[in-house]
């Protein structure tokens, strides 16, 4: 298995629902390193995983509609307790969608996976994977 990563960041604000978020049930901000791999069982014609220049750029488009947000107010947020787990399948999940529509060119087609994966701190993280 052959995989590729780009990476960029994200800053936030939130609050989370439910006693067992603590003192997260308040509005607070996080800043996340965002790993986005993309996955694939043999090279391209190219001998590439994916241009790593469209991953980035689509990488970066994508967290550009979540940064300097305070996601308690974003409509598709509405209710959810919008949890590093959950924003990394967000950021899959988007990111599957880009691919499908081309733009991380044709190449990006031959794609077996996404694994996304969001940097709270130097000491805790989460991912989320999924298949194309």
């Amino acid at each position: 298995m052959f995989s590729v990563t780009v990476r960029d960041h994200i800053m936030i604000a939130h609050s989370f629902r439910g006693e067992v978020f603590g003192p997260a049930q308040r509005l607070h901000g996080a800043t996340f390193l965002v790993d986005a791999t993309f996955r694939r069982e043999e090279l391209d014609d190219d001998n590439i995983v994916v241009d790593i220049g469209l991953a980035t750029q689509e990488l970066g488009a994508i967290t550009s509609e979540l940064n300097f947000r305070n996601l308690d107010n974003e409509p598709d947020f509405a209710g959810i307790n919008t949890s590093t787990e959950f924003l990394a399948k967000v950021v899959a999940d988007r990111l599957a969608e880009r691919v499908h529509l081309g733009a991380l060119g044709e190449g990006a087609r031959g794609l077996t996976g996404i694994s996304v994966t969001l940097h709270e701190s130097h000491v805790a993280w989460a991912s989320y994977e999924r298949a194309l």
